[in-house]
């Protein structure tokens, strides 16, 4: 059943069916005067339904980013050189890039995934406004969380900022790019990987039998698994940081407030390297 985040003035009461959720359709009479397509209401992926369709919205968005990547590797021509295509790969300007084009192809993997459930893009994966108030919430929510991390950081004698970043950072200023990685990680980043995790898989998952909670948790370890440049540390905050936005999407029933959290904590991470780079 729907919780009560995901249930708004337009929407109708959700009936369980073995693998997908379906909205009740109207009563026998409006029934027998609609159009076969009209009959069938749409409906909600389930666990495992979710669970398969979210492999290939992932599955989707690794082709998007390594099509710019295979390109750049492919385009130095000549023998094929591993060093040399490992520098491309690892460099500010392909990683921008490639980035930036997962984006559509997560967009594009979604609208397939959703288009058999008959329930519009939009409403499915909770791309609606949420309040101001709300928002300064999950901001206040999140500096603290972030800061306790940067804290604990510190006390262990780590670096407060993954040595990736800074990385792609000094690679990207190099090859002009500083805009485009921007770009990628306060922008692209943000809506691709939110759709997959608090929009399409939290929508599925806390639908199913194992609810909103293991919908938060399950959502939060997917998008973890997706941060493989980190180490053990940063894993961690990103799991955190994971379960305080599937908390919000519940809270608020927004996903468009878990997009903009995501980008606020990324640009302020892409501030804080280009500040303890400069320093």
């Amino acid at each position: 059943m729907a919780h009560r985040d995901d249930v708004h003035p337009g929407d109708v009461q959700l009936i369980e069916s073995p693998l997908m959720d379906s909205l009740t359709p109207a009563g026998p009479a409006a029934v027998a005067l609609a159009t076969p397509d009209q009959q069938r209401p749409p409906r909600i992926w389930k666990f495992w339904g979710t669970a398969l369709w979210g492999l290939f919205i992932f599955a989707g968005m690794f082709v998007g980013q390594a099509t710019v990547i295979g390109y750049f590797v492919l385009r130095q021509g000549g023998p094929f050189d591993l060093a040399e295509a490992i520098r491309i790969v690892g460099g500010g300007l392909t990683i921008s890039l490639s980035v930036i084009m997962g984006l559509p192809a997560v967009l594009f993997a979604a609208w397939i995934a959703i288009r058999p459930t008959r329930t519009p893009f939009a409403d499915y994966l909770a791309l609606r406004w949420t309040s101001w108030r709300n928002v300064m919430i999950g901001v206040v929510a999140l500096a603290v969380l972030v800061g306790c991390w940067d804290l604990l950081s510190r006390a262990l004698g780590r670096e407060v900022t993954p040595g990736f970043m800074g990385e792609v950072l000094k690679s990207a200023q190099v090859d002009g790019a500083v805009w485009l990685l921007v770009i990628a990680f306060c922008v692209a980043a943000p809506v691709s990987e939110e759709i997959l995790a608090r929009g399409f898989l939290y929508r599925g998952w806390s639908e199913s039998r194992i609810g909103v909670v293991g919908a938060i948790f399950l959502s939060s370890l997917a998008w973890t698994s997706v941060h493989l440049q980190y180490d053990w540390f940063f894993f961690g905050e990103v799991f955190s940081i994971g379960l305080l936005l599937g908390y919000l999407r519940y809270r608020t029933g927004s996903t468009w407030l878990t997009v903009v959290l995501h980008g606020v904590n990324n640009s302020a991470a892409t501030v804080q390297t280009f500040w303890l780079a400069g320093s």
